[in-house]
């Protein structure tokens, strides 16, 4: 314990050396981004450190997550439901029904040649029937004010309301992955969840009329109760508050604005903590271990291996998706371009491996320590190279190491996981 206290009092002085070599403004931004990683890394640790399922798909989730503060909170355009709204409903159903009619036919009908003819008709006439309806709706909306719009727009709700919005979105997506993945071995698991989350960011990317694509979503509102940096500047109450401490009122603003958002992230955070740990001890955590370490004893004690890994696949999603959410309100925009695997993925299995997996207090350590490494690096690191090659003499070789900078951050990334599996394989705080 006294070895624990340690490692989180060192992270906490990190956090409190860059406010105070660098700026408060950039240590809270820092903390902010990591603690959305921390509860992204807490819903992968469920899944591989309590199931053992190696799902490299965080960030087809972390994008639902986004997609369901558009359409929770982003402003309504009646114009565009007018154009083409109905339609665009009417054909997802349309190839929902399709989808399923296969589906029934493939379990009703006997073996053989006709089974296949039936379900190429269903198919090809339902895709046909789909895209009939379908097409001209899309247009007819991505028509209506492309510049400003070009999309159906959001239901104009509370963007907290938007948080467990993006958590069903997950739950709803690793349920559909769940049922068809889950029975594979865990190389090919890791390859059909990485191929899924590439299939969500590219619908994102190039469907207007859901979240106008790469033109981006703007303006979406922020969560009750985190201010506008405007509206503080022009409150009296805290103009004054300003004047008597003699502070600027607009740096204080924003960094009033960013502890609103630490005090919101970190209240999350400390539930999903409470409520992993409370599973983790339960009947059903010991349970779920026993499958991990051997899945082949529990099942022979009547153990229903499958429903239990797709039980822990949904909820880890879902913590997932919360975070993408919360990641978007505080962003107040989506941007899908920026989704990639290297800071989705790859990133939060960092932090997994390197505080501990198996152990949700080693991967909140994980969590806030290489999401500060992450981000530190690339403020100090153009800084550092530029003092490193200073006594160079000009030529290509120190223009490559020059504009080489910001890539820093990913060696660094890499020596850090490179030395924690060397001295300390299972994490910073092992699994008990």
């Amino acid at each position: 314990m006294s070895r624990n206290f340690f490692l989180f009092a060192a992270m906490a002085g990190l956090y409190a050396l860059t406010g105070f070599l660098l700026s408060w403004n950039v240590s809270l931004s820092i903390l902010n981004t990591a603690l959305l990683a921390t509860i992204m890394a807490l819903g992968v640790n469920m899944q591989w450190g309590y199931a053992g399922l190696f799902n490299t798909g965080v960030m087809g989730f972390v994008a639902l997550g986004g997609l369901a503060v558009v359409l929770t909170s982003a402003e309504p355009t009646p114009d565009a439901w007018a154009a083409g709204g109905p339609g665009i409903v009417f054909g997802l159903l349309l190839g929902a029904a399709t989808i399923a009619a296969a589906i029934f036919a493939w379990k009703r009908m006997a073996a053989g040649r006709l089974r296949t003819l039936v379900l190429l008709a269903i198919l090809i006439g339902g895709f046909f029937l789909f895209r009939a309806v379908f097409d001209p709706a899309v247009t007819a909306v991505e028509a209506n004010n492309p510049a400003t719009y070009g999309n159906l727009g959001g239901l104009g709700l509370p963007s907290l309301l938007a948080w467990p919005v993006g958590g069903l979105f997950a739950a709803l997506a690793a349920w559909a992955i769940g049922k068809t993945a889950l029975g594979l071995r865990s190389d090919y698991l890791a390859i059909a969840t990485l191929g899924i989350a590439e299939i969500i960011t590219s619908v994102l990317r190039n469907e207007d009329w859901l979240d106008r694509g790469v033109k981006n979503v703007l303006k979406l509102p922020r969560p009750w109760p985190v201010p506008y940096e405007v509206n503080l500047q022009q409150n009296p109450a805290f103009l004054d508050f300003t004047t008597r401490w003699e502070l600027d009122p607009v740096a204080t603003s924003t960094i009033f604005v960013k502890l609103c958002y630490t005090s919101l992230f970190a209240a999350v955070l400390l539930i999903a903590i409470w409520l992993t740990e409370r599973a983790l001890k339960s009947p059903w955590g010991r349970m779920m271990r026993a499958i991990r370490d051997n899945e082949v004893a529990a099942e022979a004690m009547g153990k229903d291996v499958t429903r239990r890994h797709l039980q822990v696949f949904i909820l880890g999603s879902a913590l997932i998706g919360i975070a993408g959410a919360m990641m978007t309100s505080m962003d107040g925009q989506l941007t899908p371009g920026t989704y990639n695997p290297l800071r989705y993925t790859f990133l939060i299995w960092v932090m997994v491996i390197v505080g501990g997996s198996g152990n949700n207090w080693g991967t909140v350590l994980g969590g806030l320590l290489i999401g500060w490494l992450w981000l530190i690096v690339e403020s100090i690191g153009p800084a550092i190279m530029g003092g490193v090659t200073a006594a160079m003499a000009d030529g290509p070789l120190k223009q490559h190491l020059v504009d080489s900078a910001p890539h820093m951050r990913l060696l660094s990334m890499g020596v850090i996981l490179l030395l924690v599996l060397r001295f300390s394989p299972r994490g910073l705080i092992p699994e008990k």
